[in-house]
């Protein structure tokens, strides 16, 4: 790729494995960071070099951005795939990578500051035309929190500004339950983000949470790759993705898409992001925007065929998109399941040994995932250990295709959230794509209760 000669890849887990393999399709060299923890992970063996950054803790490697610099510039690697997570929304790291003549693979540090405080986020996207909830206009404070909550109309949700996984989040469906829902999310805002800004929206009862995936080239042109449905959640972690949402029409997703594309035109956005919303009733409320990668990105390249990974390199290279709005052609139907390790009632994490792997195969079926017999998954991360992503041509095709799949898939030694999709998978409301933001956390208390 013309512009760009190595790849540094600041991330670990399947992630990074799923980076590497683009930038081998492209003939880019790659450093794989990692962890003494991650010494023997999959994409620090298939790498062209590899460079220890620290000990188990993030913040003292994945999070370490001196570290990760240094090992450019021992390396000379010349740009930087963050993948999702730890540094990929980190303003600060891609300034550090520019004073370096480094060229950091993601949106500029202005589009990430811009779009990563939730309240500035929202302003943003009622300028660009984008529907956004009913809402505070800025930061909520006890002594406006009432006023604000009456015009708005309850029940309304209070949300961290600078708060992501739930965290600063809660919902005060009367005057009576206002003052303590503000000071409860305020606390928590606080201790999870250093940041006690709290905002204020209208609380929506039965929504699904449908994400539109767009690509910017930075110099004013973008394209949007459809919608995902990530409306199967507990304690507002995706769990099930869909590419396209069962609820929405043809109509409706061309509308929604061109809306996020114009926007970004509008921005001059250049790489990879997402557009969050909440759907009700046929509307679209926008909740935040991603500026990365998203682990759900697989979905959209089955239906599509456009491999994200490589819009993301070429766009930070400076060869723009390789493929206009009307020459994108949306096929079938495809489905991801996030594979934790983790107990699959109680969720509770599951490190150690895995004595046994074995991935389904088959047509339409593809398994992104760092995970090998033999393999210790470490304590100290996220549990996701693998996604499981079925494309078919309809979407009872798909799950026919997902059931036989789940059937075929093995991890032994360790306890993992297979069987939870296997359940998933055989439910009616499932099957009819009957679901909102609520129905997996409501399913998961009505099955541990029997």
């Amino acid at each position: 790729m013309s512009g760009i000669s190595k790849i540094l890849i600041a991330n670990r887990g399947e992630i990074a494995l799923r980076v590497l393999r683009a930038c081998k399709e492209l003939g880019i060299a790659t450093v794989a960071v990692h962890s003494t923890a991650d010494a023997n992970a999959m994409h620090v063996r298939l790498a062209d070099e590899s460079v220890c950054i620290g000990p188990p803790p993030s913040r003292d490697s994945y999070l370490n951005i001196h570290q990760i610099v240094a090992a450019c510039e021992i390396t000379g690697a010349d740009a930087v795939h963050p993948g999702y997570g730890f540094l990929s929304e980190n303003a600060k790291f891609a300034d550090i990578l520019d004073a370096h003549g480094i060229t950091f693979i993601g949106p500029t540090a202005e589009h990430i500051r811009l779009m990563g405080d939730k309240i500035t986020a929202k302003k943003t996207a009622v300028e660009l035309g984008i529907p956004v909830v009913p809402g505070s206009d800025g930061e909520v404070l006890p002594e406006n929190a009432l006023k604000i909550a009456r015009e708005i109309g309850f029940p309304v949700l209070i949300k961290a500004t600078a708060g992501g996984g739930g965290r600063g989040m809660k919902v005060a469906k009367n005057e009576a339950e206002l003052e303590e829902a503000v000071s409860t999310a305020r606390s928590e805002a606080l201790a999870a983000f250093g940041n006690d800004a709290v905002y204020m929206e209208k609380y929506l009862g039965k929504p699904r949470h449908i994400e539109v995936q767009i690509v910017g080239d930075g110099a004013g042109n973008a394209i949007h790759l459809g919608e995902r449905d990530c409306s199967l959640q507990r304690r507002h972690q995706k769990v099930w993705e869909e590419a396209n949402s069962p609820a929405l029409n043809v109509e409706q997703r061309m509308k929604i898409g061109q809306i996020c594309a114009d926007a970004m035109k509008k921005m001059k956005y250049r790489g990879a992001g997402t557009i969050e919303f909440l759907y009700e009733n046929g509307e679209f409320f926008f909740i935040e925007m991603n500026t990365r990668l998203q682990v759900e990105h697989p979905i959209t390249e089955a239906i599509t065929g456009i491999d994200l990974v490589h819009e993301q390199i070429r766009v930070a290279s400076g060869a723009g998109l390789s493929v206009t709005q009307d020459e994108i052609v949306f096929s079938g139907h495809a489905i991801e399941c996030r594979i934790n390790a983790e107990d699959p009632r109680t969720f509770v994490p599951s490190p150690g040994t895995i004595t046994h792997f074995h991935a389904p195969g088959g047509l339409g079926v593809r398994v992104d995932s760092g995970a090998y017999a033999g393999y210790k998954i470490p304590p100290y991360y996220d549990s996701l250990i693998g996604k499981l992503i079925v494309h078919g041509r309809t979407r009872v095709e798909c799950m026919m295709r997902l059931r036989r799949v789940l059937d075929e898939f093995v991890v032994d030694g360790i306890k993992t959230t297979l069987p939870l999709f296997q359940d998933l998978v055989s439910n009616q409301d499932i099957a009819n794509g009957d679901y909102d933001i609520h129905w997996l956390e409501k399913y998961l208390a009505e099955t541990s209760a029997k």
